[in-house]
């Protein structure tokens, strides 16, 4: 809302102040400036606050504002008064405002660096968080404008707002003085006020999916009259489901003479209903839909599913349309799911709602998936229906303007009913958050993603998201380090999801097969290998094993301490009768359900060829509670005198089980939102098994390598979850050795009062200056513009030196000649020069530099970068072809630890390199880790720093050295993952 003329010129409008936000509750508000039109919203506000907030807010009995108040609290210059007010619907529910103050409390401006800051909530809002979410918005503001504490007077029967100041997290004293409570609040971010406002967000997150998801009452906007068409076979879906609540048709053309579509309710509007509506599909034309969006405002609806088509995927005008839409819905208090939308589905039998396009209900099971393809959905929803597989949740969000995967993420995180997220995405609205939301997720339950549209310039139409420049095996690396499973493929995502939901956790990498096939059997021996999986010799039960065979060997397998998963191969066995048995696989699915039941917690997965009817006896689930998993793994190793069935074949070395893995409680409870502000726990222990247990769905796969590479995404995810439980950290050793102040001196000098938007590149002495803030010691380099300048650089440097040309195109070229290593007098150097300007042109093009030679070691690379849409980058590869041509390069994300470190050194395919390969001595490991570390400090701590390159780094038996280095400064850029609690922009 832009301001009158009469707003003080001095200080513009900060539209960038305004924010739609979620609130305790579900539902959404607005934030924005208060302005001089104003005046009658604050007065309408005022009126509707009871006399006790009243007196609360002024300490005494007042009534009424005066239009002297009405003045005071409408006109601000934005630095030293400032006012911001919550609405829904456009009118006023609650204000804030702050006025600078000196050290004595009167009225101050700049460099006074305090303002005294006072709420006020409209009784029918409060408990809904609005005044949290202010002051989060408020505090960001005053710090903005170089406040950095805020006063306030409360008295002492004001709980809730004393309660409001005491949860935020911020550093704050109390005290009693004049019969009133004076807080004093620190508003510097701390790690407690982040973890409160991070807390909060997941729950206001959550709860508005919740409120979509389990509505007491639909209605389906756009029901046609007749058969046929969205709205009525979306109507007809929520009856064949059994929906638990109240279901209405709206139709605005309905005959005066009808009241019902296919028996139910039905209406020309949403005010005719007479009772509240809870959540509205829409299925009209998209030029009829903001009148359908008004009038479920209008009428208390708390979400909106939009399949209406015709918005961004149309087009500028369909944008345009989209972000209208998107406004509208907000302004009321609504969240949207689409437009574009297919629909969602919730399995609840509390609730039983299939507001989609899927003419069936799919079986309810321990999967959540998100799609933003409605065809995508459809191509799911059959795969996992074939494969006997059940949801408890499905949601196709289309242009996905406002809900999107990470609001799910949310609501997952502590959905009882959902064991593992799969996530189909096309783009990432906010990839920061994702990885962060991914990463909690991740310890409690598994991820699993299909990114789709991963070439650059192919992001679907009406995805508005940043645009980013890493390449897209770094965005895999970086899911990965988050916990994410990124597969490729949704057959990958199906065939991962199926085990994850209904098997537990290896606790590593040793495979057991056993089956009637040699064959199949060598097939999965060598795909487990391809995966670096560790698999015992196949077991071969001869194609005359009986379904009791294959029982026992199962069982056998699963008590062998030495196995931490198996994988049963089969076709059809050969009967007493001597002919191929077909179609009896209930038999053999009886039997393995049975050895699983009774044996240790390990996961099973069956590769099968033409056995009729055991891929779905086997997805008949004996149980669909959460995957209890081991609380404690035991030690394990091969079992004595057991020898193996196939000898020809040797297996890898048996090695000590890694601990469990603790997963989320079964439970089938209402979802709970979380625990008090702050508390980031992992999910509880799970109950240690023991005897028989119920037993899920064994997931059936008709290929050896599908079913391999499931398993070893699992064993994968097992590992990161036993290291994300003691998570890494930075050496304290580190901040002894930085100059902080130093380097941002430096950053400040170097980009100016005026910086160029667009950056610009440190000289190399300015670079080795700022690394040298951070403990990176780059060898120096002189010019040497001539042979004599190149002979007395040596001197000075000291002999041995290298000669190398800088020129952009020769630079770290020693292939092309453009390196002398190793020269070790003055005519050596002398001949060197003359060669290199002979071959390769003249010392104005080469520009020649001088540097001392460095000990021996592998040439490495350290880069981090800042991508506008996955934040800082740090990389690490081994100089030349295996990271240039091979992309052989690791990635995480900053700020590392040192396990981040340690990782991405070990990442990289060359590793073995570093490590003393083919009898060549190791490398010290150890500083280059705390270099990727100091790096990494760097970046973190000075956003300005969006480019680090150090090439090469030699890296040798004791120490390295740092030969080359370049830096690149930027005006910050900004951050969308930091500061208060916002709903992305339309």
């Amino acid at each position: 809302m832009e301001p009158s003329v009469e707003q003080s010129p001095h200080h513009a409008y900060p539209g960038h102040w305004e924010a739609d936000v979620v609130l305790r509750d579900g539902g959404t508000a607005r934030i924005r400036p208060i302005t001089t039109d104003d005046a009658e919203r604050l007065v309408s506000f005022y009126e509707q606050v009871s006399d006790e907030s009243k007196y609360y807010r002024f300490f005494a009995p007042y009534p009424r504002l005066s239009a002297k108040d009405v003045h005071r609290f409408t006109h601000h210059d934005y630095v030293d008064r400032v006012g911001l007010a919550v609405t829904v619907g456009g009118e006023f529910i609650a204000t804030v405002r702050y006025d600078r103050i000196d050290a004595t409390g009167r009225p101050a401006s700049a460099p006074a660096d305090e303002a005294e800051v006072a709420f006020l909530v409209q009784d029918a809002h409060q408990g809904r968080g609005v005044a949290s979410t202010l002051l989060e918005h408020i505090a960001a503001v005053a710090r903005e404008r170089g406040i950095r504490r805020f006063a306030a007077e409360v008295l002492p029967a004001n709980n809730k707002m004393i309660k409001v100041f005491r949860d935020a997290g911020y550093t704050q004293q109390r005290s009693f003085e004049d019969g009133s409570v004076h807080l004093t609040l620190d508003l510097e971010p701390t790690a407690e006020s982040l973890a409160v406002q991070r807390a909060r967000e997941q729950r206001a997150e959550a709860r508005s999916v919740q409120r979509l998801l389990a509505p007491g009452s639909v209605a389906v906007i756009g029901a046609g009259r007749n058969p046929g068409g969205v709205g009525r076979t979306v109507l007809r879906n929520l009856l064949g489901a059994g929906f638990t609540g109240r279901t209405y048709a709206v139709n605005s053309a309905l005959d005066a003479d009808q009241d019902t579509i296919d028996g139910v309710p039905a209406h020309r509007s949403l005010g005719e209903i007479g009772e509240p509506v809870d959540l509205a599909v829409v299925a009209v034309p998209a030029e009829r839909v903001p009148e359908a969006v008004a009038d479920c405002g209008e009428h208390g609806v708390q979400g909106l599913v939009v399949l209406s088509a015709g918005y961004a995927e149309w087009g500028a005008e369909g944008r345009e349309r989209q972000r209208e839409l998107v406004r509208q819905a907000r302004s009321y208090g609504m969240r949207i799911i689409g437009p574009n939308a297919f629909g969602i589905i919730n399995n609840s039998e509390a609730v039983r709602l299939n507001a989609s396009l899927a003419p069936e209900r799919p079986a309810s099971g321990r999967i959540g998936l998100f799609t933003q393809s409605g065809a995508i959905g459809i191509a799911l929803l059959s795969g996992l229906y074939r494969r006997g597989a059940g949801l408890s949740t499905f949601i196709s969000a289309g242009n996905r303007a406002d809900i999107s995967g990470n609001d799910f993420l949310q609501y997952w995180y502590e959905d009882p009913d959902t064991d593992v997220a799969l996530l189909y995405l096309e783009s990432l609205g906010n990839p920061r958050k994702f990885t962060r939301l991914a990463r909690r997720t991740a310890a409690v339950k598994p991820v699993v993603v299909v990114k789709g549209a991963r070439h650059s310039g192919s992001t679907p139409p009406g995805h508005a998201v940043p645009v980013s420049r890493i390449p897209d095996a770094t965005v895999s690396a970086l899911m990965r380090q988050a916990g994410v499973i990124r597969v490729d493929t949704v057959t990958e995502m199906v065939d991962a999801g199926l085990l994850l939901a209904d098997q537990p956790l290896p606790a590593g990498g040793r495979v057991a097969i056993l089956g009637n096939s040699e064959s199949l059997g060598l097939l999965t021996y060598d795909a487990c290998l391809a995966e670096g999986l560790r698999p015992r010799p196949p077991r071969d039960l001869t194609t005359a094993a009986t379904p009791q065979d294959f029982r026992d060997a199962l069982a056998e397998a699963l008590a062998d301490e030495g196995c931490d998963a198996v994988i049963v191969t089969a076709i059809p066995w050969v009967g007493e009768d001597g002919e191929a048995e077909q179609g009896d696989g209930e038999v053999l699915a009886t039997a393995l359900h049975a050895a699983a039941a009774a044996g240790p917690a390990k996961p099973v997965a069956v590769v099968h060829v033409e056995i009729g009817g055991l891929a779905e006896a086997l997805a008949a689930a004996t149980s669909t509670v959460a995957q209890q998993r081991p609380a404690q793994a035991q030690p394990s190793g091969p079992a004595p005198g057991r020898t193996p069935a196939t000898p020809a074949t040797t297996a890898p070395p048996a090695t000590t089980a890694p601990p469990a893995i603790t997963a989320p409680p079964a439970t089938t409870a209402p979802p709970v939102m979380p625990a008090p502000p702050g508390d980031t726990d992992a999910a509880p222990e799970a109950a240690e098994s023991g005897g028989a247990r119920a037993v899920g769905r064994i997931p059936a796969y008709p290929a050896a390598e599908r079913a391999v590479r499931a398993l070893s995404e699992a064993v994968k995810y097992a590992q990161w979850r036993r290291q994300a439980a003691v998570p890494g950290k930075v050496p304290e050793f580190l901040d002894e050795t930085i100059d902080e102040p130093g380097a941002a001196a430096r950053i400040d000098a170097a980009l100016g009062k005026d910086p160029d938007p667009r950056g610009r590149p440190l000289s190399p002495d300015e670079a080795r200056e700022l690394l040298a803030c951070y403990g990176v010691a780059v060898r120096p380099t002189l010019p040497a513009p001539d042979a004599e300048a190149a002979v007395a650089a040596a001197g000075r440097l000291g002999y041995p030196v290298a000669l190398k040309t800088t020129a952009p195109h020769l630079r770290h070229r020693a292939d092309l000649g453009g390196v002398r290593l190793d020269l070790a007098t003055e005519s050596a150097v002398r001949r060197a020069y003359g060669e290199l300007t002979e071959l390769l042109g003249k010392p104005a093009e080469l520009r020649p530099v001088v540097q001392a030679m460095a000990p021996r070691g592998v040439d490495t690379v350290v880069r981090a970068t800042i991508d506008p849409a996955a934040g800082a980058v740090l990389s690490f590869g081994l100089a030349g072809a295996p990271s240039e041509l091979l992309g052989d390069t690791a990635h995480r994300l900053v700020p590392a630890t040192d396990r981040d470190a340690a990782e991405l050194i070990r990442s990289i395919r060359a590793a073995p390199v570093l490590f003393g390969w083919r009898g060549s001595a190791p490398v010290d490991t150890a500083a280059l880790e705390e270099l990727l570390l100091r790096v990494s400090l760097l970046v973190d701590d000075h956003p300005e720093v969006v480019a680090v390159a150090l090439e090469p780094v030699v890296v040798a038996t004791q120490g390295l050295t740092v030969l080359g280095a370049s830096v690149r400064l930027s005006p910050p850029p900004a951050r969308t993952d930091l500061g208060p609690r916002r709903l992305s922009n339309y």
